[in-house]
C-alpha cells in the first residue's frame, strides 16, 4: 500500500527562492470527500492523478500515477472542481533532504507553504530557518480544503 508522511509549514521570508526557478503546478479535484481525495495535477508539461486515503495524524494511504498530459489538462479544464489551486512548487534539498515549496496563486495568494516527506511520524530533521509554524494537522491547509475556502477569504472570516 502507498502511504504518504508529510509535515507541513508556513513559510517566512523568501530564502527558498535560492534553490532557482519553481515550475507552475495546476490542480483540481474530482473528490473532496475526506475518505477518498481524488486529485489530478499538471506540474509543468507532466501529468498526474492521485487517490488519497482518510488521514491518521500525518499518515494517510496515497496512490499516484503519471497520466497523458492532455488528459490532465481535459480533467483539469471540464471535469475538476471550482477553483483550481494554482501554484509556483521549488524543490529544494535541505539538511539532505527533499522539501517542497508552493507558493499558491489566485484566490490562494499570499499563502507560502513547504512540504517534507518522511519515512516515519517520528522520523527527526534539520528544520530550514524559513520554515515557520507548523501546519500538519490544520485542515485549513490541505489543498483540498483550499478549493472550498481560499486562503483570501480567511481574513474576512
Amino acid at each position: 500500500m502507498g502511504k504518504e508522511i508529510e509535515r507541513k509549514f508556513i513559510v517566512s521570508g523568501n530564502g527558498y527562492k535560492q534553490a532557482g526557478e519553481g515550475v507552475i503546478c495546476r490542480q483540481g479535484y474530482l473528490s473532496t470527500q475526506k475518505e477518498r481525495i481524488v486529485r489530478v495535477r499538471l506540474i509543468g508539461d507532466e501529468g498526474f492523478i492521485t487517490i488519497k486515503g482518510l488521514c491518521n495524524g500525518i499518515s494517510r494511504p496515497e496512490y499516484e500515477y503519471k497520466i497523458p498530459a492532455a488528459d490532465a489538462i481535459e480533467m483539469l479544464d471540464f471535469l475538476c472542481e471550482k477553483p483550481l489551486i494554482e501554484k509556483i512548487r521549488y524543490k529544494i534539498n535541505f539538511g539532505g533532504r527533499l522539501w517542497e515549496i508552493d507558493e499558491f496563486a489566485g484566490e490562494n495568494s499570499g499563502l507560502i507553504i513547504a512540504e517534507i516527506e518522511l519515512r516515519s511520524e517520528g522520523e527527526k530533521f534539520e528544520k530550514p530557518s524559513w520554515a515557520g509554524e507548523e501546519v500538519s494537522n490544520d485542515p485549513r491547509y490541505f489543498n483540498s480544503n483550499l478549493i472550498k475556502t481560499p486562503y483570501s477569504l480567511w481574513k474576512k472570516c
